[in-house]
């Protein structure tokens, strides 16, 4: 594995009754924030628990932080991961002081002073229970946790779903100053797709099981655009050029690659979630 890298990905594959994940590989750089793209279902979550060790994968090859994640050396490095899933998962009953002294048994590096400090800015109630917390609370809570125990990764899978936009906005500066050490990285899915626009180095887009792509946000900018043009103009456009689109009676609107079209085109700025839908729900050309 390269020492520039967190995480990578090799030829992974893991077989389900309707649903297959097929040879994904990517790299996840250290000092650097990934997003994880994709529809439900498309194997994000699979991706992300293949790479914890918590499913057995079927064939390829995972390293974390230099380490094999199917050595026994792997228990140890999940001391430097943050994690937060979809669904935060603390007994019902237990309260801040409680998760204090459970997570301070479980990880070597704990700080309760950092977790106290993340509780008293997420506003997080001192001896209310988990089980009256909303779901915002709750994901709060775990991001509090994750960031308190003095990780080198964070692994996030929809951590800022629940989330009002101010509190999201607050949670994305956070981990913006979390990489800013060089030696931290974060793997984060989510369907709020601005979000990673704002703080994403890369985007790793999965549907259907398959890897589409994973390229640098800024080149993946630079390379695609969308284009409105009446159905006359389109047939001045290379057919290759045409990644998806969708038509209307006045006329189509394409996603292009910026490089295959006339600069006669006035082609607008593509957003990421431009790029994934018109890949995904857009018409072919043909």
């Amino acid at each position: 594995m390269s020492e520039k890298n967190a995480i990578e990905v090799r030829d992974l594959c893991r077989s389900f009754k309707k649903f297959s994940l097929q040879d994904i590989s990517f790299d996840l750089p250290k000092g650097c924030i990934m997003g994880l793209i994709g529809e439900n279902g498309a194997g994000k979550s699979t991706t992300i628990r293949l790479i914890m060790n918590s499913l057995k994968k079927d064939k390829g090859t995972i390293r974390v932080l230099g380490t094999d994640n199917q050595d026994e050396a792997f228990s140890q490095i999940k001391n430097d991961i943050g994690i937060v899933m979809d669904e935060a998962y603390f007994p019902a009953v237990i309260n801040i002081g409680i998760v204090d002294k459970m997570m301070a048994s479980v990880y070597r590096n704990w700080s309760s002073a950092v977790f106290r400090g993340y509780a008293d800015r997420f506003d997080l109630p001192e001896n209310r229970p988990f089980k009256e917390y909303s779901r915002g609370m709750k994901m709060k809570l775990s991001i509090a946790a994750a960031l308190s125990h003095a990780p080198k990764l964070l692994i996030l899978d929809e951590a800022t779903s629940g989330l009002d936009p101010v509190v999201r906005d607050e949670i994305l500066d956070i981990f913006n100053e979390f990489t800013r050490d060089p030696d931290h990285s974060i793997l984060i899915s989510s369907h709020i797709l601005s979000d990673l626009e704002k703080i994403c180095d890369y985007i790793a887009f999965i549907h259907k099981g398959k890897l589409l792509f994973c390229e640098e946000k800024d080149l993946l900018t630079e390379q695609y655009g969308l284009l409105s043009c009446s159905w006359k103009e389109l047939q001045d456009v290379p057919e290759e050029a045409v990644c998806g689109r969708r038509s209307s009676d006045y006329g189509v609107t394409c996603l292009v690659r910026r490089d295959m079209v006339s600069p006669a085109f006035d082609v607008q700025r593509a957003t990421i979630e431009d790029i994934m839908l018109y890949q995904v729900k857009g018409e072919n050309r043909k």
